[in-house]
């Protein structure tokens, strides 16, 4: 085959890939409006005290390590919406198994994480599911990641660094430590073309709390810092609260395993884990 005829063979495969992805694009995005909950309520009542196994709360700056087993909820909540929550996760029994914010984004054709979505793993298996969340989708940051040394000003507290040290805890490496998500954390992008990220001021807010039910065993790290693309110049963020409590099973016509085709494989792959 000719230099010319391979470009052209290989153009012609390209074409039909970007076909069939605007296809299976399209298919995405039009069922899913019809499917996601409405935001939660910010004075929805908090999860039963008898429930409850674990309360605490992460000043700003500071991080926390977590065990959690399958069917418990992570409920995470900024008292003066100004933490920001940076997420990562592995399964327990095999911390090779991790969160890939890029296949969450990927796989639900989005990167507004709100209720009705869920966290992915390298594995195509579902980790969280935001079974509650007072956003509407413009809440929290699945693209841009957190800070690092380079970013605090000589403040020795950083995202970057605090995860890694949460991961050591669990007897976890720096190679361990995927790309996190960053709750309370209103990161977009200003339009298709540019691409180009930007804070959405006034999009949080005082009293505003995430649901996540975990879909399998998992260790969690998270690290209350602030965002690399807050404007607000204040170093350190108010504090973060959790709260890990044993939530009611879901139903078959749970929002976060119906909302697409893509979600329903995900939680067979899920599944089948723990037949």
């Amino acid at each position: 085959m000719t230099a010319t005829a391979w470009t052209r063979a290989a153009s012609e495969v390209t074409e039909e890939r970007r076909s069939l992805y605007e296809v299976l694009r399209e298919e995405g995005v039009r069922n899913v409006p019809r499917t996601l909950p409405p935001p939660s309520p910010r004075d929805a009542l908090p999860p039963p005290e008898e429930l409850i196994r674990l309360r605490e709360g992460v000043l700003g700056g500071w991080y926390t390590a977590l065990r959690m087993r399958r069917g418990e909820a992570l409920r995470l909540r900024t008292p003066d919406g100004t933490a920001a929550a940076a997420l990562i996760a592995w399964n327990a029994h095999d911390p090779s198994e991790r969160l890939n914010h890029a296949d969450t984004i990927k796989v639900q054709w989005t990167s507004a994480l709100r209720r009705g979505r869920v966290l992915l793993s390298d594995m195509g298996r579902v980790l969280f599911s935001f079974t509650e969340d007072t956003g509407d989708g413009a809440l929290h940051d699945a693209l841009a990641g957190g800070t690092g040394p380079e970013d605090t000003d000589g403040e020795p507290r950083n995202t970057r660094d605090n995860l890694r040290l949460a991961a050591a805890k669990l007897g976890l490496g720096k190679r361990d430590v995927p790309p996190c998500v960053t709750l309370f954390a209103p990161v977009g992008v200003d339009d298709l073309r540019s691409g180009r990220f930007q804070w959405r001021t006034g999009a949080r807010a005082p009293g505003d709390f995430v649901e996540l039910r975990a879909e399998m065993d998992l260790h969690v790290d998270i690290s209350n810092c602030r965002h690399p693309l807050d404007p607000d110049l204040a170093l350190l963020p108010g504090p973060l609260e959790i709260v890990v409590w044993r939530s009611p099973p879901p139903g078959v016509d749970d929002a976060c395993r119906t909302a697409t085709a893509e979600a329903r494989r995900a939680f067979e792959n899920t599944d089948q884990l723990f037949a």
